[in-house]
């Protein structure tokens, strides 16, 4: 049996994984700004603060579902895998990086 075509459910992982670690991105790069910017660093009751890790919870449940939907991808039998694999990688490691980022932080 040949595989036609791409994986819709692959090619939604990818995406929203691309999406993820994008936002995942910038939103470490505003935390890392508004943390230079105050003299003591960044409150942990702040207003910034708060958003800034309902961000990253956010992304990091968007991180989850772009893995799922990638795993069901890859165990698509008529599909191509191709965009499935790609995309289950990328938000596997955004959200291995995150976590440890996460761990390093709250290590200091």
């Amino acid at each position: 049996m040949e595989r036609e075509g791409l994986s819709k459910l692959g090619l939604s992982a990818l995406i929203i994984s691309i999406f993820t670690a994008l936002g995942l991105f910038i939103t470490f790069l505003i935390a890392g700004y508004f943390e230079s910017i105050s003299a003591g660093g960044l409150e942990e009751e702040s207003t910034e603060a708060i958003l800034i890790g309902l961000f990253i919870i956010g992304f990091c449940f968007l991180d989850l579902l772009a893995m799922g939907l990638g795993i069901a991808g890859i165990f698509q039998k008529i599909r191509d895998r191709i965009t499935a694999i790609i995309g289950t990688s990328i938000s596997s490691a955004t959200l291995i990086i995150t976590i440890s980022l996460i761990g390093i932080g709250m290590k200091n």
